[in-house]
């Protein structure tokens, strides 16, 4: 008998971490090649770990609602391979394919002499093959209380080199939707100002600054029931404030006589739902008809990014909808 560690795999690029949604199998259980071990998720996907091997599941290093870093061993398995002949543990990789997650690696600190001015320092930042295979840096959810999205690569090298919040909001992204990247944040620590030594002093790190800010006063009766929010609730507002804070919301209401619609679905919606075994609503004639006007007038499928439109080649349309558990 052999012992096959079990790692989180890899789910593209800037996802760092995942969150352990359910154990599909218990120690003690049986499993084949290539059967769901655990079920994960994170800001992107929702997903299953797969064994890569056949054997007993003898140990569970994480449990539910836990948030464990890709890589890090999450299960061991009991194989019947002889010691020899144990497989080396690979990490997964999901059919989601994309870069690996680079962990951001400080540099290291030079003494720096009082400057009759303020310098620039020309510290190189470390490149791609010395970040690989290096431990993350641990942060926190205050990151939340910024109206701006960063990646979790971002959010690690802010952390790192104890660039608050409000720094971080003012240096111009590049990225999509003028999001900012790791190439930005690592072109502005080349060209941030070095302190004296008399102006250095214990900067608040970045993970501590929600922890500080008051919190705000909210009113709760007697009577009054608090629910934590679930996994899904909690993205969902995150995301709507990100959408809000990204580009300006307009609303702009049209008439439209619809009666030939209406007729129409009138018409086919017993046989449709004898066939189907669903209701047809108007929803997807509606989605049809914003990409057939999408495409006879291509300038509403744009974004920008500063001064630049980005005018889209693809239309990519999303749909919201009601799910068992009341998401």
């Amino acid at each position: 008998m052999s012992k096959y560690q079990l790692l989180l795999p890899k789910m593209g690029e800037s996802v760092a971490e995942a969150t352990i949604i359910k154990w599909l199998k218990k120690p003690g259980d049986y499993v084949e090649a290539d059967e769901a071990v655990m079920e994960i998720a994170t800001d992107k996907v929702d997903s299953e770990v797969p064994s890569p091997v056949s054997g007993k599941l003898a140990e569970q290093l994480c449990k539910e609602d836990d948030v464990v870093q890709v890589g890090s061993v999450i299960a061991v398995i009991e194989t019947e391979a002889a010691e020899e002949e144990a497989p080396v543990p690979q990490p997964y990789t999901t059919p989601v394919t994309a870069a690996p997650q680079e962990a951001y690696v400080a540099p290291q600190p030079q003494a720096v002499v009082e400057p009759a001015t303020p310098e620039v320092t020309s510290q190189p930042i470390p490149g791609i093959d010395q970040l690989a295979n290096r431990p993350l840096v641990q942060y926190n959810d205050s990151f939340k209380s910024s109206p701006r999205f960063y990646s979790p690569l971002v959010k690690q090298i802010a952390t790192q080199e104890n660039i608050s919040i409000a720094e971080l909001e003012q240096i111009p992204g590049n990225g999509a939707e003028g999001r900012l990247t790791k190439d930005d944040l690592l072109d502005y620590i080349k060209t941030r100002p070095a302190k004296s030594i008399e102006q250095v002093k214990p900067e608040q790190p970045v993970q501590d600054i929600a922890r500080d800010k008051p919190a705000q006063a909210i009113s709760v009766s007697g009577g009054d029931e608090i629910i934590e929010m679930d996994r899904m609730r909690r993205l969902i507002a995150d995301h709507m404030v990100m959408s809000k804070q990204t580009s300006p919301h307009v609303t702009s209401f049209v008439e439209a006589d619809v009666t030939s619609l209406v007729m129409w679905r009138d018409k086919v919606k017993a046989n449709f739902e004898k066939r189907e075994g669903e209701k047809i609503t108007f929803t997807p004639i509606f989605i049809e008809a914003v990409v057939k006007a999408i495409k006879d007038m291509p300038m509403i499928n744009v974004s920008v990014n500063g001064t630049q439109i980005i005018k889209k080649a693809a239309v990519n349309i999303s749909m919201a909808t009601a799910l068992p558990n009341g998401n």
